[in-house]
């Protein structure tokens, strides 16, 4: 299992990374739409809008990625607040298909079993039954 923990937060790091590549592109494309129409006389509501979007959707890129690194770097450290961290952020990954969905998967495959929960310090699970042998 800890051949499983290091490389899901090597995924978790790397899917970080491209995150925040593609968030910084988009904040130099909303960068450039705005000096492109600043020369134009009136700035169509559209355009301003795209203009905002485009910095929104790169900001929440820039902070996803750069949360998705810091999860899979405390992960791989084996810190509880890591593997709770990456099991909070397989859900959204999960409506990010293909990637996400598989890293979703795999997350929460990899870390609610009782061997990685004995890895981050973690009692197993009690059976549904509530007795423990």
């Amino acid at each position: 299992m800890r051949t499983h923990i290091d490389v899901l937060g090597w995924l978790h790091a790397g899917w970080g990374a491209l995150g925040v590549l593609v968030g910084l592109a988009l904040l130099l494309l909303a960068l450039g739409t705005q000096a492109a129409i600043s020369d134009a006389t009136p700035t169509e509501p559209a355009v301003t809008a795209a203009v905002v979007m485009f910095l929104v959707c790169g900001g929440l890129l820039v902070t996803g990625g750069v949360l998705m690194a810091a999860a899979g770097q405390a992960l791989r450290r084996r810190r509880a607040l890591g593997r709770l961290a990456v099991l909070g952020l397989a859900v959204p990954n999960l409506v990010v298909v293909p990637f996400g969905t598989a890293l979703g998967v795999y997350a929460c495959w990899a870390l609610l079993n009782d061997d990685a929960r004995a890895e981050f310090g973690r009692p197993p699970r009690a059976p549904l039954g509530g007795v423990r042998a």
